[in-house]
C-alpha cells in the first residue's frame, strides 16, 4: 500500500496521511469535511510527463485538457500557464477556460447536438469547433452568414466504429454510440464542408475513458489513420491538425499498473509518422485531450466517519461524503482506494467494512467489502484518485451543501472554491406570486 501511496504522491508520516507536505488531520481541523484536497505539484508532473513522452518522438505536440474532469479554475489557469491547450464540451467551460486566461485559439469546442446560440457564443469568442453531426454543417454555415463571419477552421468528430473504456457508459466511439461521424459518412461531411466554402480543417476522434490496456489505442488508430486515408485520396484534404482523443487511464487499484507513456507514445507516434508520410501530409500537429491522466490523481476527498453499524451481514462505515461529492462508484461501480488518514499503517484488528455516504438513496455506498483496520467514530477517510470527475459531476442532491477545494503544495494549503453555505441553496429561486 506505501508503494501505492506513493505513485499518487502520498507520503506517510507517524501514521498520519500527507498530500502536497500537508498533514491531512490538520487540513481537516482548518477546512472541515468534506473536503477536496488538490495536489497542484501532482498535475504539473503528469502533464510534463506525458509532453516529454511524446516529444521524444515528435515535436509538434499539443496537449488539450479535457476540461470535463475538472473545471476549477485554478486547475484551468495552472495547465494555462504550464502551455496545455483545452478541449471543451460546452460554453461553459469556454467561459471558465476564458476567464482562466486560455487563449481562445488554444480552445477546441467538442460538444454534440449544439443549440444555434451555442454556435455563435464560440464563433463570436473565436474557438475552434469541432462539428459531430452531419447536419450541423448548414446550421453553423447559417449562424456564420447571420453574424457576417468568414469562413473559419472546421473539424469533424470521426467514429471509427471502435472504442473503449472500463465502463460501457464511457465507451464513446463504436456502431451504436451516440458520439461523431460514421466511417459510411465522414467523407461525405468534408465534401459538404467544401462546397460550402470551408478551406481549413481538422480532424478528430475519441473512442472511450479510463483505457489502460496499449493495445486498444493502437486499433483505434489505425482505424481512424485509414479514415484518413480515404478523405485525403477522396478530397486531397491537408489537415490542420489530427487529434486523437483522450481516454488515458490511472490505476485506481493497487493492483493496477500505471500507463506506460514510453509505450503508448512509441506506439500511436510510429503509426502517426507513417501515415503522414504516406501521405504527404508532413508538419501536422499531433494533438491528444487526457483529462483523468493529468487530474485524477492529484485530488483525494477527506471525509469523517460519524457512524458505526452493525447489520446481520455486514459492518457499515457511515461518513459524511456521499455520491452528492464523489458519484462515480454509484454510478458506474467505480472502485477507489480508501485509507484511514489518521491511522495510516497502525497494526490491530482488521474487519471488512462497507463505507456508506450520508444521501437518502441505498446506492450511496462509496467502497465495498474493504479490509481495514477497526474503525472508530471520528476517524479520517481519504478517497483516493478523486480529481477526475469528482466536483465536475457533484451535486446538491438531499439539499447538501457542496465541499470546499483547497489546493496544496510545499507544505503550504490554499482555498480555490469555497464550501457551500445554507444561503447558497436559495441563490436564483423565487416564490411564486399571483398565479
Amino acid at each position: 500500500m506505501i508503494e501505492f501511496l506513493k505513485q499518487k504522491n502520498l507520503e506517510v508520516k507517524k501514521n498520519h496521511l500527507f498530500i502536497g507536505g500537508c498533514d491531512c488531520v490538520e487540513l481537516v481541523e482548518k477546512y472541515d469535511t468534506p473536503l477536496y484536497v488538490i495536489n497542484k505539484d501532482t498535475i504539473v508532473q503528469r502533464y510534463h510527463s506525458l509532453k516529454n513522452a511524446l516529444l521524444e518522438h515528435y515535436d509538434k505536440i499539443e496537449i488539450h485538457y479535457a476540461a470535463k474532469a475538472n473545471t476549477n479554475m485554478s486547475i484551468l489557469k495552472l495547465l494555462n500557464e504550464e502551455g496545455a491547450h483545452l478541449d471543451c464540451v460546452s460554453t461553459g467551460e469556454i467561459y471558465l477556460a476564458l476567464k482562466a486566461g486560455f487563449a481562445p485559439e488554444k480552445i477546441l469546442y467538442t460538444g454534440n447536438n449544439y443549440r444555434d446560440d451555442e454556435f455563435q457564443f464560440a464563433l463570436e469568442k473565436g474557438v475552434m469547433i469541432n462539428l459531430d453531426a452531419l447536419s450541423q454543417i448548414k446550421r453553423l454555415v447559417n449562424v456564420l452568414d447571420a453574424v457576417n463571419m468568414e469562413k473559419p477552421l472546421i473539424s469533424f468528430r470521426v467514429n471509427p466504429e471502435f472504442g473503449g473504456g472500463f465502463h460501457d457508459h464511457c465507451i464513446t466511439a463504436g456502431p451504436d454510440i451516440k458520439f461523431g461521424i460514421l466511417d459510411s459518412e465522414i467523407i461525405e461531411a468534408y465534401k459538404k464542408a467544401q462546397q460550402y466554402g470551408f478551406t481549413k480543417f481538422g480532424i478528430h476522434t475519441h473512442i472511450g475513458s479510463g483505457i489502460l490496456d496499449i493495445s486498444t489505442f493502437k486499433v483505434a488508430a489505425q482505424k481512424y489513420l485509414d479514415i484518413i486515408s480515404k478523405i485525403k485520396k477522396n478530397l486531397d484534404i491537408d489537415f490542420e491538425f489530427i487529434d486523437f482523443g483522450g481516454g488515458l487511464g490511472i490505476p485506481y487499484r493497487p493492483s493496477e499498473k500505471p500507463l506506460d507513456l514510453n509505450e503508448y507514445s512509441t506506439s500511436i507516434l510510429d503509426l502517426f509518422k507513417k501515415k503522414i508520410e504516406e501521405l504527404n501530409l508532413n508538419g501536422l500537429i499531433f494533438s491528444i485531450e487526457p483529462g483523468r491522466y493529468l487530474v485524477a490523481e492529484s485530488t483525494i476527498i477527506l471525509s469523517q466517519v460519524n457512524t458505526i453499524k452493525e447489520t446481520r451481514t455486514k459492518n457499515w462505515i457511515g461518513i459524511d461524503a456521499g455520491f452528492n461529492v464523489l458519484v462515480r462508484p454509484t454510478m458506474y461501480g467505480s472502485y477507489h482506494e480508501v485509507v484511514v488518514a489518521n491511522r495510516v499503517g497502525v497494526k490491530g484488528k482488521q474487519l471488512k467494512y462497507e463505507i456508506a455516504g450520508p444521501i437518502c438513496e441505498s446506492g450511496d455506498v462509496i467502497a465495498k467489502d474493504r479490509t481495514l483496520p477497526k474503525i472508530e467514530e471520528n476517524d479520517l477517510i481519504a478517497i483516493l484518485d478523486a480529481g477526475a470527475y469528482g466536483f465536475s459531476m457533484s451535486s446538491s442532491y438531499n439539499s447538501k451543501l457542496l465541499p470546499a477545494e483547497i489546493m496544496v503544495s510545499n507544505g503550504k494549503s490554499q482555498i480555490v472554491r469555497e464550501r457551500q453555505v445554507y444561503e447558497d441553496l436559495t441563490h436564483h429561486q423565487h416564490f411564486y406570486q399571483d398565479l
